[in-house]
């Protein structure tokens, strides 16, 4: 298995991936609605390919948090056959490294705080960090790569390069 840098021609196996393990109901969610303002940031992303089988990726979007910028993680998709062998963990792993590298101050989420835990996420206030759609408030998460800048994160989230409010 190799994990690398996500490239343009990765763009058809991971959509194919998306449609397989998210279906078209991937579209209605919080996350989307941000990820649709602007592309996401290929430095940031990651695949994971077994032989030459896209198993896996991973994705980061800037954003913005009222005045603070960061990345949101997502989505992170892994074949259901593969699943329970750290690939996703590893992948969120890569992303969120190379945003500390990048000098990003934090990675947003939405998704289950269990298994993101182990990864330094945790829970943010849904009614201080607002997404631009209803999110489970037990499910937005954090991972602080700056405190200080996480300690006053307030505001809209919307992607980085969106100059229209949401």
């Amino acid at each position: 298995m190799r994990f690398t840098q996500e490239t343009s021609a990765d763009d058809a196996d991971i959509e194919a991936l998306h449609d397989e393990v998210f279906g078209p109901g991937r579209f209605v969610r919080a996350a989307s609605a941000i990820r649709e303002q602007g592309p996401h940031d290929r430095a940031l992303s990651f695949t994971a390919r077994f032989d030459d089988e896209l198993i896996g990726s991973v994705r980061l979007s800037p954003i913005s948090v009222g005045p603070a910028r960061g990345h949101l993680l997502g989505p992170l998709a892994v074949l259901r056959n593969r699943r329970k062998a750290g690939i996703g963990k590893h992948l969120v792993n890569l992303g969120v490294e190379a945003a500390r590298v990048a000098g990003s101050p934090f990675v947003l989420l939405v998704g289950d705080a269990p298994y993101y835990w182990p990864m330094g996420f945790r829970p943010i206030s849904a009614e201080t960090v607002r997404m631009p759609l209803p999110v489970a408030p037990d499910r937005l998460l954090v991972c602080a790569l700056d405190t200080a800048v996480c300690e006053r994160l307030e505001g809209n989230v919307r992607h980085a390069y969106c100059i229209e409010p949401v």
